[in-house]
């Protein structure tokens, strides 16, 4: 077949993506590995997303943020402000809602109902637009650029055609490696475990993020059980690889106890109300997001650590770029796959999100150096910030999204 645009990838930026495209005259192929079964019905991965506000903007355009609020209204839990701790001590840097225009600093939704509402969006875009081709259970194995198209092989030997091939399928991009680009990466030695818990104290929605001793605990604060009232959240505690596998073979109790511990008592006792799920932390930056023929979104352009909450947003921050630049260019008559709307393209999103990727890759590299004048520095800095108002305003008007 041949398509205007082929997404390789049906993750959320991939879908978002589509879903961006679609009713404007383009015809749109979307390429992912799951079955369809698994798209339509995604499974709980543990994941808490942090929405800026920009982010929950994009959102409710797309029709997605109607979608989650439909499925579950407790959902979308509001993200007031924002502790950072560090060590035993119980002093924390606050950033609160009250430094920017708005009564939170942005959002706070699972990865799977996002997903669900991305799906669903497009299935709707489909069947109104008859604009998107969804193929199913393959995956991109080769790519071959001419002048004029991208010619595309799948893992079944299905041949395609586009005239913009776009990789969305995660910061490991196979499509990008396909395409002959490579990236940096920083392994930073740590995997992280994801669950949710109820807890005894309230946590009155602010995220937290606890520079610990040879650990590192991150709270998201979710709304209380609409069926039980009981104070909710997700929580990710960050170590060594190596410790990791002990604690996924602890039994439920004996995991709430140790997390319970691990947060020193400051929520009261915590029970695990969900499965656990461990990813290792790599961050992933490639040499470029644009080739002939070719850009990357989402994770595949731009792979965060996880500490700035800031991930899909860039994620969100590419789909709109790039879909920007596409729709510009075809309403003008030009090619969509020209080098010129791909060039700005990239530097656009160069600009959002670099200089953000290598501030977060220091400070995740300071926070987490167990060495005592690392420890004493952090403090200090966590000390002086929590009285510069300015610089903590800055940082909230980051962490919501705004310049």
């Amino acid at each position: 077949m041949h398509f205007d645009l082929l997404i390789s990838g049906a993750g959320p930026a991939g879908l978002c993506l589509a879903q961006a495209l679609s009713g404007h005259g383009l015809s749109i192929g979307i390429v992912e590995q799951q079955p369809q079964a698994a798209m339509a019905e995604p499974a709980f991965d543990g994941r808490e997303i942090a929405l800026t506000q920009p982010s929950a903007e994009t959102l409710r355009r797309l029709g997605l943020w109607q979608r989650i609020e439909g499925h579950q209204p407790a959902a979308l839990a509001p993200l007031r402000d924002a502790k950072v701790m560090n060590g035993p001590s119980p002093f924390a840097m606050t950033i609160g809602h009250g430094l920017t225009a708005r009564s939170e600093l942005g959002w706070l939704v699972s990865n799977h109902l996002i997903r669900r509402a991305a799906w669903d969006a497009v299935q709707d875009s489909m069947a109104r637009h008859g604009d998107i081709t969804l193929i199913a259970g393959d995956g991109v194995a080769r790519v071959n650029v001419t002048t004029d198209t991208a010619q595309v092989t799948l893992a079944s030997g299905a041949t395609h055609q586009a005239r913009l091939l776009v990789a969305a399928d995660s910061r490991f991009s196979p499509t990008r490696r396909a395409v002959g680009i490579g990236a940096g990466m920083h392994d930073f030695g740590r995997s992280m475990v994801v669950s949710q818990f109820t807890h005894a104290l309230p946590h009155h929605h602010a995220a937290w993020e606890w520079f610990g001793h040879g650990q590192t605990l991150a709270l998201l604060p979710m709304n209380d059980d609409p069926a039980t009232g009981a104070h909710r959240a997700s929580v990710v505690l960050t170590l060594p690889h190596q410790q990791i596998e002990p604690l996924l073979a602890l039994d439920e109790a004996a995991f709430s106890a140790e997390i319970t511990r691990r947060f020193d008592g400051r929520l009261g006792a915590m029970r695990l109300t969900s499965t656990r799920h461990a990813y290792p932390l790599v961050g992933v930056y490639p040499h470029r997001l644009v080739a002939p023929r070719f850009a990357c979104v989402g994770d595949a352009a731009v792979g965060m650590h996880p500490v700035t909450a800031h991930g899909f947003n860039f994620g969100l921050l590419s789909v709109e770029a790039l879909s920007r630049e596409l729709l510009a260019a075809h309403a003008a008559g030009r090619d969509i796959g020209a080098p010129e709307p791909l060039a700005r393209y990239q530097r656009t999103h160069r600009l959002a999100t670099r200089p953000l990727y290598e501030a977060t890759r220091l400070v995740a590299t300071l926070y987490t150096a167990d060495a005592p004048p690392a420890r004493l520095l952090r403090d200090a800095v966590l000390r002086v910030a929590e009285r510069v108002t300015p610089f903590k305003r800055a940082v909230a008007a980051q962490l919501a999204g705004r310049p």
